[in-house]
C-alpha cells in the first residue's frame, strides 16, 4: 500500500475511518476480500501504529454497505464513544501473513506476493520495482524507476503478461507512452 509503513509479515485488511453515530463504531476501509471473516467478532488485528493495539472486534454490522465495527483496546476496554473512535482514525488494520489463505485462483496474488518484484520488459531489460499496488477502479502497479518518474501500471495480463514469483519479476508491455506518463 502507497506510504504504509508495516512489516512484511503483516498484510493491511482495513482501515478506521471516522466515528457513526455517538455509541463508538468505528466505520472501516475495507481492503480483504473476505471482510465477514477478518472482522468476526472476537478477532484480534495488529495496528499500525502499533501503539494503538492490537484491537479486538467486539461487533459488527454493515450500514448502508458500510463496515462498522466495534473495538476493544488491549485491556479489554471498549470504545465506546465517538470520541473514543475518533482517537483511532486512520489506523491500519493488520493481521499476520501466515494467517492467509492461499490463493487458489492461478493469476491472483496478494499485494504483498507483488510488492519488491523486478519490472521488466518483454526483451528482459530492466524498468524498476513494484512498490505498492494501488486498488482504485482498476488495480495498479506503481514502479519505482531509477532514472526516471514513478509509473503506473495497469495490472491486466494484456500489459502485464508474465508474473514470476520464483523467479522474482513481472514483465510488462505497455503501449507506445504509458511509461513516458
Amino acid at each position: 500500500m502507497p506510504g504504509t509503513p508495516h512489516d512484511t509479515d503483516t498484510v493491511v485488511v482495513g482501515r478506521i475511518g471516522r466515528p457513526h453515530g455517538v455509541r463508538g463504531l468505528a466505520t472501516i476501509e475495507v481492503r480483504t476480500d473476505d471482510p465477514d471473516l477478518r472482522f468476526a467478532p472476537g478477532t484480534v488485528l495488529l495496528t499500525d501504529p502499533a501503539s494503538r493495539g492490537p484491537l479486538t472486534v467486539t461487533g459488527r454490522k454493515w450500514h448502508s454497505g458500510t463496515l462498522l465495527l466495534q473495538l476493544a483496546s488491549p485491556s479489554g476496554e471498549v470504545y465506546g464513544t465517538r470520541e473514543d473512535v475518533d482517537a483511532l482514525r486512520n489506523t491500519l488494520l493488520l493481521v499476520p501473513v501466515a494467517e492467509l489463505p492461499e490463493i487458489e485462483e492461478p493469476d491472483s496474488f496478494y499485494d504483498h506476493q507483488l510488492i519488491g518484484l523486478a519490472v521488466q520488459l518483454p526483451d528482459g531489460s530492466a524498468i524498476g520495482e513494484i512498490t505498492a499496488v494501488r486498488h482504485e477502479a482498476q488495480d495498479l502497479l506503481v514502479v519505482r524507476r531509477p532514472d526516471a518518474a514513478e509509473a503506473l501500471i495497469p495490472f491486466v495480463s494484456a500489459l502485464v503478461p508474465t508474473v514470476d514469483l520464483a523467479g522474482g519479476f513481472v514483465v510488462v508491455d505497455p503501449p507506445e507512452g504509458l511509461l513516458d506518463l
